[in-house]
């Protein structure tokens, strides 16, 4: 019989350590990686396998090399339908002089079950010497991560037993019904079809006022919690531009409808056009409002006192305008 020495045993204990404990790292993050030319992206989401009403961690980091321009997508793109308890964009330079740019949002899913995370899209321009900064006819080169799909588990095990009430009792001997009991119930079929109509439009007509105040409300509230902590920096003037086009934006979502959250500023505008609901001169407003944040945003631009007191100046016109606004045709068109 073959001998097997001890520090053998004692590696091959060890080896199977590691090995276990990789994969449970492993199972609990989900990774992507893709790259195109000069970019790669990490995608990573914690944990790997959340219970209902775990947060959910997604990290997106971008790693480019020297001489190409990154632009992230914008808060929350294509996460709409997750709610977003905080946001942590950042950017600083390697060692090499390339740029990495991280977003982290911390995310809450409304159910259990299967959820997915659509494709996040990064751009970005190449402007390093005899390089082609974007592909013929586009404005700049595209990055998608890939769709991840992962499970939300219930908090109710699965072994649990699904009664949640005791047995009724014994109720005693049953009474014979009324003979006449079905002349009431006629009676009370017409009473309610002829209520019906009346009580339907009513509630519908609540409704709707409830949720264009509240719509209001919240994006009010919202607007002065921002404005609680005084005008912005340099430093500080991103942040600034993402939060107030976010409360407008969800806004005009809760409001009138228009899927804002989840499409580009130009998407956006093209969208809101189409909006009968919004007066020309509202959608000037907006487009202009709109327009300054991505110039921040995108292009680094650090707007004046007197360019950051209009933009607030506009979104709090545009909130007080539409809070009871109701279409009317304006002159010259029909």
């Amino acid at each position: 019989m073959t001998s097997i020495a001890p520090n053998t045993v004692r590696v091959s204990l060890v080896v199977l350590m590691l090995l276990s404990s990789g994969l449970a790292r492993a199972a609990d993050r989900i990774e992507r990686h893709v790259e195109r030319g000069p970019v790669q992206v990490d995608l990573e989401i914690t944990p790997g396998e959340p219970v209902i009403g775990d947060v959910i961690e997604l990290r997106l980091e971008v790693h480019a090399e020297p001489g190409v321009e990154v632009l992230m997508p914008e808060f929350g793109e294509a996460l709409g339908r997750f709610e977003i308890v905080d946001f942590a964009p950042s950017q600083e330079e390697d060692a090499a002089g390339g740029r990495i740019a991280r977003q982290t949002y911390r995310l809450q899913p409304a159910h259990s079950g299967t959820q997915t995370i659509p494709p996040l899209r990064i751009e970005f321009v190449d402007r390093r010497d005899g390089q082609s900064p974007a592909p013929e006819g586009e404005d700049a080169y595209e990055v998608l991560t890939a769709r991840i799909s992962f499970e939300v588990a219930p908090i109710l095990a699965d072994d649990a037993p699904l009664e949640l009430r005791p047995a009724q009792p014994n109720l005693g001997p049953r009474r014979s019904p009324s003979k006449a009991w079905w002349v009431w119930a006629m009676g009370m079929l017409f009473a309610v079809a002829a209520v019906a109509p009346f009580a339907w439009r009513g509630f519908i007509a609540m409704r709707e006022r409830q949720r264009r105040q509240s719509a209001y409300e919240v994006a009010r509230s919202e607007l002065d919690l921002l404005l609680q902590a005084g005008r912005p920096t340099e430093k500080t003037m991103d942040g600034f531009y993402v939060k107030l086009s976010l409360i407008v934006r969800t806004y005009l979502e809760d409001r009138f409808a228009l899927r804002s959250p989840e499409l580009t500023t130009q998407e956006f505008l093209t969208e809101m056009g189409r909006s009968p609901d919004l007066a020309r001169s509202h959608q000037k407003l907006l487009q202009t409002l709109l327009e300054q944040a991505d110039l921040v945003k995108f292009a680094g631009h650090r707007p004046g006192t007197e360019v950051v007191s209009e933009s607030i100046a506009a979104a709090e016109q545009f909130l007080s305008e539409t809070r009871d606004f109701v279409r009317v045709a304006e002159p010259g068109h029909a």
